[in-house]
């Protein structure tokens, strides 16, 4: 068989459902037709692109570089025939970004919901530097972080508004004594070697440091990393260390992602941008389509679906 268009949809669709039957239902097909339409796709490709569990699907480290391709080839197709106005300059929009698993699916919605807008992004690693180029007229917007009660700072001449705010979780080895818990006491981790990523001029690592000081101890062995996630997993698979991670990652073999108990940390992404040199209809596109692409994430989540629904049941109750 070759791979057509529709085979890529259908592997997007199952990423972000996160289930054979919820992908089938969205694109109107039956469930063993969307199965069978999946194997045959894993039989040409000659691997499985999925990982199969009682709460539904997630793509496999080779599938989920496969994912990523069928986005960007579909999001270039879509614009096949859709060319800026000839009477205008093409516009460019200047993009930073701190780490953020949301960053390639914001960007290639954009590329899709404005064709007419050239981007050029920066992955910047430090929030405050994302200011100070933003401050400077270097970049025109971003995607930058913050922490509760340490609201990003900037002059009037830029202005931010909140994607998303999201408890931080915890990456373990598979094989960690703690691998059995729904959630994890940072107290609990006391004794292990931590990896932590530098200063980001927000407030991180200050935050991690208080909140472990307020579970009553000091990391013992600190290893500063930053660098390939998937690198970082591998040595945590191989028992180096545990490390604070977003919710959304999605963890390799013999890695296990878990909430922290009473959720002692929280961060919040945030669209950062240049009122005079960004437009408004531009920043609300930017703006939404962080928000569906961070929707996708979760929703490749388990972990932190399942986190939230307890979360909030028991808040309800």
């Amino acid at each position: 068989m070759e791979l057509e268009l529709r085979h890529l949809r259908v592997l997007c669709a199952i990423a972000d459902a996160g289930s054979v039957g919820r992908a089938a239902a969205q694109l109107g097909y039956s469930q063993p037709a969307v199965s069978t339409q999946l194997r045959r796709i894993e039989r040409h490709l000659g691997e499985p692109l999925f990982e199969r569990g009682p709460g539904g699907v997630r793509p496999t480290r080779y599938g989920a570089e496969v994912v990523e391709q069928a986005r960007d080839v579909l999001t270039r197709a879509a614009a096949i025939g859709h060319r800026p106005p000839t009477d205008r300059p093409r516009r460019t929009l200047r993009v930073a970004a701190t780490n953020s698993p949301m960053l390639s699916g914001t960007v290639s919605r954009v590329r899709t919901r404005l064709p007419e807008l050239s981007l050029s992004v920066t992955s910047v690693y430090a929030s405050s530097r994302i200011v100070e180029l933003l401050e400077e007229g270097a970049v025109d917007a971003a995607i930058a972080a913050d922490y509760p009660g340490m609201e990003l700072r900037h002059s009037a001449a830029v202005r931010h508004r909140g994607i998303v705010t999201e408890p931080t979780f915890v990456a373990l080895p598979a094989r960690h004594r703690l691998r059995q818990s729904a959630q994890v006491q940072l107290a609990d981790l006391a004794e292990d070697a931590w990896f932590v990523t530098p200063d980001d001029g927000a407030g991180w690592p200050g935050v991690f440091y208080d909140a472990c000081a307020a579970a009553g101890f000091t990391p013992v062995t600190v290893h500063e990393w930053l660098g390939d996630q998937t690198q970082l997993q591998s040595m945590i698979a191989d028992g180096l260390g545990v490390s604070l991670v977003q919710p959304t990652l999605r963890p390799i073999p013999h890695v296990t992602v878990k909430p922290l108990a009473g959720s002692p940390l929280w961060c919040r992404y945030v669209l950062v941008w240049r009122p005079d040199t960004v437009a408004d209809d531009v920043v609300e596109t930017v703006f939404r389509s962080a928000t569906d692409a961070y929707r996708d994430l979760v929703a490749q989540a388990p972990h932190l679906r399942t986190w939230a629904s307890r979360t909030w049941s028991a808040a309800g109750a």
